[in-house]
């Protein structure tokens, strides 16, 4: 057996009748290799076709998922810079940023909870280091 199931749906006698008098399309009684391939060839296509709709489906699914990702992220983000911004500037320096993460168990009970492996770096000495200076661009210490 090869396994296709679409040939295997072929084995009762009656379907695999149809089917060859559908390949037939001169109705000669025989299937001659132009025959042969066009129906090779419409069955490609439709498979083809079949995987390019579940490749669309998957690509909107991972593409609304990436979305969705994105907005929590940015959510989560921003709320836990307005926690750590308790003077109220808009702008958070370095300190402000260490100080919160060591000592504000508000912004620590968010950091664990919030479910963001990304926000949760900021919880590890070494790794909240490398983000405030990625981040600092400028390099004033904002």
């Amino acid at each position: 057996t090869c396994g296709e199931e679409n040939l295997k749906s072929l084995l009762p006698p009656p379907r695999l009748k149809k089917a060859l008098e559908a390949l037939d399309e001169d109705k000669s009684g025989e299937i001659d290799i132009e025959e042969w391939e066009t129906a090779i060839n419409r069955g490609l296509a439709k498979r083809l076709e079949q995987l390019a709709i579940e490749r669309e489906r998957r690509d909107r699914a991972a593409m609304a998922a990436d979305e969705e990702f994105t907005t929590e992220f940015l959510n989560a983000a921003r709320e836990v810079f307005i926690m750590i911004d308790v003077d109220e500037s808009g702008d958070l320096e370095k300190a402000e940023i260490v100080d919160a993460v060591k000592n504000n168990q508000k912004v620590i009970k968010f950091l664990v909870n919030c479910g963001n492996k990304n926000l949760q770096y900021l919880l590890i000495p070494a790794r909240l280091e490398s983000a405030l200076q990625q981040l600092d661009t400028d390099r004033d210490g904002h």
